[in-house]
């Protein structure tokens, strides 16, 4: 689980960053990340949308924990960014391996489409 402060917890949060921030897609994930005005130098933020086209409760929930796992990746990367992570239905089916991958260069690309600082690492 993420700490409090590293999670997106309000409505608001996720729709300003899925309507006004920058957007990157992958064969399994859709990131969205905007950089945050009111606190630029803070945590980065995470949110997790897993719709129930991606499968049952089981593969959805699978599919978080391996978002949430993957997110704590870039806790220290970036700073001041909120980020969502949308799963496509195919990310129930993915290997580990694969959606890590697609996290990491999803998560480098849109981070540079932010225009946030980010120190390659991981």
């Amino acid at each position: 689980m993420l700490p409090k402060n590293q999670r997106l917890r309000l409505s608001q949060d996720f729709t300003a960053t899925v309507r006004s921030g920058a957007r990157t897609g992958r064969r399994n994930v859709v990131l969205y990340a905007r950089v945050r005005s009111d606190e630029p130098q803070g945590n980065n933020r995470f949110g997790f949308i897993v719709s129930k086209a991606v499968g049952n409760a089981v593969h959805r929930n699978l599919v978080k924990r391996r978002m949430r796992a993957l997110a704590k990746q870039f806790t220290a990367d970036a700073t001041g960014l909120d980020v969502v992570l949308r799963a496509l239905p195919g990310s129930a089916d993915a290997e580990w391996d694969e959606l890590g991958q697609q996290v990491r260069s999803g998560f480098e690309s849109v981070v540079r489409k932010a225009g946030a600082k980010h120190e390659k690492g991981s």
